[in-house]
């Protein structure tokens, strides 16, 4: 299961931070703080995958993660997940991103976050895997955007 989807920036800001687990705000915060001093010390050649930080669940979990520009998309999940799954869900999500806001970056995820946040529901929901095929996600997107606009008023 996921336990955490954490998006930041190179220099640790968060840009996106959903846990499926109950932590206390401030715990939310340095589990944040850690992973990206866990994430951010590893070596670009390096695989992917790493031991969880010790307030995540230390070696009962997994930070899988990839690095895109300059954003790093962390999934933290537990022993029952599959690494490469991950990693292509991982990917999947970025190129769904990319669809949507036409060549994403950081300031879509500031500035949008609705929007992201309801592409990240369409794949991952209370910690579970949904949909992976992005065409499928798209098309729903594409829907509710289409709602969005019947029901706005017309000027």
């Amino acid at each position: 299961m996921i336990q955490a989807i954490l998006v930041f920036n190179n220099h640790g800001k968060p840009r996106l931070v959903r846990f499926y687990q109950r932590f206390p705000e401030e715990i939310q915060q340095q589990i944040v703080r850690e992973t990206f001093h866990l994430v951010l010390k590893r070596d670009d050649n390096i695989c992917n995958f790493l031991e969880g930080g010790s307030l995540i669940g230390g070696s009962d979990y997994k930070l899988i993660y990839r690095h895109y520009a300059t954003l790093y998309f962390v999934f933290c999940v537990d022993s029952s997940e599959s690494e490469l799954g991950i990693l292509d869900l991982i990917q999947v999500f970025v190129e769904t991103l990319d669809k949507c806001f036409e060549n994403v970056c950081e300031l879509d995820l500031i500035f949008h976050m609705d929007k992201v946040h309801y592409i990240l529901q369409e794949v991952v929901m209370g910690g579970m895997v949904l949909e992976t095929n992005m065409n499928e996600i798209v098309a729903q997107i594409e829907a509710q955007n289409r709602l969005e606009k019947s029901e706005s008023p017309q000027l």
